[in-house]
């Protein structure tokens, strides 16, 4: 009995030492799985902050990525606005991205400094990028323009053939004209703008000829003259994209022209058969005698150093009804008269030589349709083709005002031989 009782006590402890035993593993298994979750806690929390970490950076990220698409199109503008003369604002993005590529940025706003984008010198009618929304751009110009041609009339009739009775008129012609023209341009928004050309023509003819036939021994010489107000033209641009500097600009025109100054019609032509006489104008006209309507494209893509430039357009000219000439001999009903469409395009390089100046090369074409009366193509009238070389620079005095002149050269007959435009801008 003894035994036994030794025995369950033995076994007695041996129970107390286990579930002793198995206390202390439990303890310590709720102690690790308290240190687990903490642990995992501390974790979840450390993810979590490095989630809002990396979104709050992409935040930044996409920030900075819209700011540099705004930088890039303002530096594209700027470049483009050198079409104008402009100047980039102090302060503006495109001035900031050029002074941020030129030098550390202190904090704080950076002093005002000139150092906007170099000038493109303009060479056509169409001007590149369009006038800030609320400015006012105001543009004197003064053009001269020389042209040669020579004339040989045979007025009389055939008896035989090779054998004709009549006047052999021999005659060379030298036009000289001026015109000085008053430009002012307005942008109603940032992307449309309003343009007023007022026109003064001066022009110069001289007629140097003989009569073969006639026995004349010198040289006969007949000079004509005219001046007064040309066509005033007003003009809408719209510019229809964006554009930047690895992408193009697109610029729509509508030009209206009207006939505000003298058209052929209202100087007197001689017609009687007096040498050199016959069929000049005692007076030079400064119109055409028509309104038109001219709608075009402009094209500019800047790619750094240079811009490149062209443009198509296609000018209608109205037809006039009941058109009376004036002759030596009277008035001459001429009943209905429609000038042929011109189909005209040009194209062209800028490229920038220092931060003041700039130099620019292009062609222009205009392919001028023959024209009709009383719907009829006109007997003595035929398609001419106009090509000019062009040649400019630019140079920008200061803030505000930038000088420019081009040389035009007659690529073809019927084109003028020089022309010369000399221009000066004022941004206001």
């Amino acid at each position: 009995m003894r035994q036994q009782r030794i025995r369950r006590k033995s076994l007695g402890l041996s129970a107390c030492a286990v579930l002793g035993l198995i206390g202390q593993a439990q303890a310590a298994d709720a102690d690790d799985s308290a240190a687990s979750n903490t642990r995992m806690e501390q974790l979840k929390q450390q993810v979590a902050e490095q989630t809002r970490q990396l979104d709050a950076l992409k935040r930044a990220m996409a920030q900075q990525e819209a700011t540099l698409d705004e930088l890039r199109k303002a530096v594209g503008a700027e470049a483009l606005a050198a079409q104008r003369g402009g100047q980039a604002a102090p302060g503006s993005p495109a001035m900031q991205l050029a002074q941020s590529d030129q030098r550390p940025e202190p904090v704080g706003q950076a002093p005002e400094r000139d150092g906007r984008a170099p000038a493109v010198a303009p060479i056509f009618e169409q001007p590149g990028v369009l006038t800030p929304k609320g400015k006012f751009t105001f543009e004197p110009s003064v053009q001269y323009s020389y042209s040669s041609s020579n004339r040989i009339a045979l007025v009389g009739y055939t008896i035989i053939p090779a054998i004709l009775i009549g006047v052999i008129d021999v005659r060379e012609v030298k036009r000289n004209t001026f015109t000085g023209t008053l430009t002012g341009r307005y942008g109603i928004s940032n992307r449309f703008e309003f343009e007023a050309r007022l026109p003064y023509t001066y022009r110069s003819d001289t007629s140097i000829g003989r009569e073969i036939i006639q026995g004349a021994a010198t040289d006969s010489v007949f000079n004509s003259s005219g001046q007064g107000i040309g066509d005033v033209e007003v003009t809408g641009r719209y510019q229809l994209n964006d554009g930047g500097l690895d992408s193009p600009y697109y610029v729509a025109s509508l030009r209206l022209k009207t006939r505000t100054g003298k058209d052929p019609f209202q100087v007197t032509t001689t017609t009687s058969i007096t040498g050199l006489r016959d069929g000049v104008q005692t007076e030079l006209p400064t119109g055409s005698g028509f309104y038109g309507l001219q709608p075009a494209l402009t094209v500019l893509y800047p790619s750094d150093p240079a811009v490149f430039f062209g443009t198509i357009s296609y000018l209608h000219s109205f037809k006039r009804d009941n058109v009376v000439a004036r002759t030596n001999e009277g008035d001459r009903d001429l009943g209905t008269i429609q000038p042929g469409g011109i189909f005209g395009f040009n194209f062209g390089m800028g490229l920038a030589l220092n931060e003041r100046s700039s130099f620019s090369i292009g062609y222009d074409h205009s392919s001028v349709g023959r024209t009709r009366q009383n719907g009829e193509a006109a007997a003595d009238s035929v398609r001419v083709q106009l090509g000019t070389l062009l040649l400019g620079y630019s140079l920008r005095l200061d803030a505000q005002r930038s000088l420019n002149v081009s040389l035009g050269m007659g690529a073809t007959r019927d084109t003028p031989d020089i022309t010369l435009t000399m221009r000066v801008t004022f941004s206001l």
